[in-house]
């Protein structure tokens, strides 16, 4: 096991790579926890989303990764830059000595995900994935029901994602839609949902899967249906598309067993619909309380991801999702872009 370095004895200080869509989320979540965490530096390549960055948060800003890890002092760096280039930029963080937070997916590709681990472990350093989805009142609550085995064995489990994406969004960046950058609706939008596949459920034996570009003027598919078996006998299916008319409708999952059925549902799995067991559970009570509203799909995990990432780097706790957790959904979306492009049953793992 690494003996990771401890960080104990003063704020824990983040440099920022990528301010755009998602960065605004990064930035609310370091102001919250600023009694323990500094933003020390930004980077982007564009001129314009960098000087909205350093202006809206004080740091100081950079047009490089290079630049930036040659004068920063920060501890951690933040990568919300497009997907693809992750593995790149989280590589040379590490070689650099400093942990990185990096956005999903980690990766575009399977080995580029296990090089990302591979540098991190020869470094010592900790590699995060941001899974913030997972820390939502509604999905701990469905967690703990599945590990304490509140259903018995499981038979069914149906995801939904139905959202928008208009051709506007992916013309917005050069970036978006692509293979290499980018990822189709299972690789990005709906990636967090892919999670929830291994993590609550358990391992995958294989998976069969169909996409279509049916719509937008993209290289990936903006619709798929994917079928999951799992080895424990479970089957389950999961249906995403970003062509819902005319705005996100809903982001659910149901699942079937043996002595219970619950369905967690509204637009982004932020509202426990039904809830309902042979034996009943103090949980019980707090599913009344655990439903949220959300004006956004990326709910409200983010501060609480960054408090599991300062207690780590403080020597206090254990990751929720390190980049070892992150390859377990990098290789389901990477199986389910194989079945799709060769028409066949994919069994996982990928490899031995």
């Amino acid at each position: 096991m690494h003996d990771y370095p401890v960080i104990a004895d003063r704020k824990i200080r983040v440099a920022l790579v990528g301010c755009g869509r998602i960065s605004s989320n990064h930035f609310d979540a370091i102001r919250l926890h600023s009694e323990r965490m500094e933003l020390v530096d930004v980077c982007d390549t564009n001129a314009d989303a960098l000087e909205k960055a350093t202006a809206r948060t004080g740091a100081r800003g950079h047009r490089s990764v290079t630049s930036m890890l040659a004068v920063t002092t920060a501890d951690i760096v933040v990568l919300s830059t497009p997907s693809g280039l992750h593995p790149e930029q989280a590589i040379e963080c590490a070689r650099a000595g400093l942990h990185v937070m990096t956005e999903k997916p980690m990766a575009t590709r399977w080995h580029d995900g296990q090089r990302m681990v591979k540098a991190f472990d020869e470094a010592n350093r900790r590699l995060f994935v941001v899974k913030q989805n997972r820390l939502n009142a509604t999905l701990q609550l469905l967690k703990r029901a599945v590990d304490q085995k509140r259903f018995g064995r499981i038979y069914m489990v149906n995801i939904n994602v139905f959202w928008t994406r208009p051709q506007e969004y992916y013309d917005s960046a050069a970036w978006r839609g692509t293979w290499e950058y980018d990822g189709g609706a299972f690789m990005n939008q709906a990636s967090h949902y892919v999670d929830l596949l291994d993590w609550l459920i358990g391992p995958i034996e294989s998976v069969q899967a169909y996409t279509g570009t049916l719509e937008r003027n993209i290289q990936v598919e903006d619709s798929g249906v994917l079928n999951v078996r799992w080895r424990s006998g479970a089957l389950g299916s999961m249906n995403v598309t970003m062509l819902t008319y005319p705005k996100n409708l809903e982001g659910s999952i149901t699942i079937l067993g043996e002595k219970g059925t619950v369905r967690v549902g509204g637009v982004a799995v932020n509202e426990i619909q039904q809830w309902q067991f042979a034996e009943p559970h103090e949980d019980d009570e707090k599913v009344k309380t655990a439903s949220y509203e959300t004006t956004s799909v990326y709910g409200f995990g983010h501060p609480l991801y960054y408090n599991n990432v300062i207690n780590t780097l403080r020597g206090e706790a254990e990751p929720e999702a390190d980049g070892r957790e992150g390859l377990k959904a990098l290789e389901v979306l990477i199986a389910v872009y194989l079945s799709a492009r060769d028409g066949k049953r994919v069994p996982l793992p990928l490899e031995y």
